[in-house]
């Protein structure tokens, strides 16, 4: 009973040892990962922002052929309407 009283701390203090060492090289590794993780994400912002204009380009063509779009569909709507009016009208005068 007393040998294992002497020798069951120093198992354990040998454990806890082995853990801190385990702990230490699994906190470099992910400081290291980090590092990578920030640069990568770094890189895909510089080639996002430079992406960014072609998409403002799209965006402002986008906008105007839509309001020429809304446009032109107006007019063409306001005509019909107009043809319609006057055939309802010219069909009252004949009743």
């Amino acid at each position: 009973m007393e040998a294992l009283q002497l020798t069951l701390p120093i198992v354990i203090y040998f454990l806890l040892i082995i853990l801190l060492i385990i702990g230490i090289v699994i906190g470099i590794k992910l400081i290291m990962t980090m590092n990578k993780v920030d640069k990568l994400l770094d890189d895909v912002n510089e080639k996002l922002e430079s992406v960014n204009e072609v998409f403002n380009v799209i965006d402002f063509i986008t906008g105007k052929m839509s309001a020429i779009s809304e446009t032109i569909i107006g007019a063409i709507t306001t005509a019909i309407s107009r043809i319609f009016k006057k055939f309802n009208k010219e069909s009252e005068i004949d009743e």
